[in-house]
């Protein structure tokens, strides 16, 4: 029940006073993993797992985590906003414009040939006047 009630993203630190090794610094992205609900989103028992198993093995995963040494967060001016670290940008499929305006014409026909057809039927209620 972290802010509940609020659609605030949470962020949870952990602070080592007895760190072995102090070399890097973990960022997991968690923002996609959470099952939505009414009134609050919460994490299922797989995604609960998934960060643990990431945070144990301080793993660095493509879109999910990046463990970044203390000069690379020196470099950052020490922010420590969780995207200057995970890139989870996901690059859109390029369109086929080729085929966008096929489709346009294709719809076009569609839409002309059906105008036809209520216009027949129109002729034949008599709504619609011959021209």
């Amino acid at each position: 029940n972290i802010f509940y009630g609020t659609s605030i993203p949470t962020c949870i630190l952990v602070f080592k006073k007895c760190r072995q090794q102090d070399d890097n610094v973990l960022f997991i992205d968690a923002s996609n993993d959470f099952e939505k609900g009414k009134n609050q989103n919460h994490l299922s028992d797989a995604q609960v797992e998934r960060i643990i198993d990431t945070y144990k093995r301080k793993a660095t995963i493509d879109k999910y985590s990046y463990s970044a040494t203390l000069q690379e967060i020196a470099d950052n001016d020490y922010n420590l906003n969780i995207p200057r670290y995970v890139d989870t940008f996901e690059e859109e499929a390029p369109i086929d414009l080729d085929q966008v305006q096929q489709d346009l014409k294709n719809i076009d026909k569609e839409i002309a040939e059906i105008e036809q057809e209520i216009n027949a039927y129109l002729k034949e209620l008599g709504v619609l006047k011959d021209e």
